[in-house]
């Protein structure tokens, strides 16, 4: 259940950060204005709140495994909001991305 819950939250702060940098990108890049841009810092800041809610108390290994999700969760949000087409290297790099994820977070420690 431990697992599951930390899983969760990590898909959830991948969401606000994805998409928080997202509405940025949009307010600037795409010249679609100050609402975007103020949509994107506030969503960003409830990622940063997200994270903290994390079962691990480690403040670098919970940030150094959310890596790995937000490596692949960027480009599953390219594939959704931009229509990007990953290549197989894409793919291979995000699966070992989530893989080192989830060693650093969800590997027996036995005490350490």
């Amino acid at each position: 259940m431990l697992i599951a819950r930390s899983a969760l939250l990590f898909a959830l702060a991948a969401l606000l950060e994805i998409g928080g940098a997202w509405l940025v990108w949009q307010g600037v890049r795409e010249h679609r204005g100050a609402l975007w841009i103020g949509a994107g810092v506030m969503t960003l800041g409830l990622y940063g709140f997200v994270a903290t809610l994390q079962p691990d108390a480690e403040f670098g290994r919970v940030l150094a495994a959310y890596g790995g999700v937000f490596v692949a969760g960027s480009l599953a949000w390219g594939v959704v909001a931009d229509g990007y087409r990953p290549d197989r290297w894409d793919v291979t790099g995000a699966l070992i991305c989530l893989a080192g994820a989830a060693v650093i977070m969800y590997a027996p420690r036995g005490g350490n």
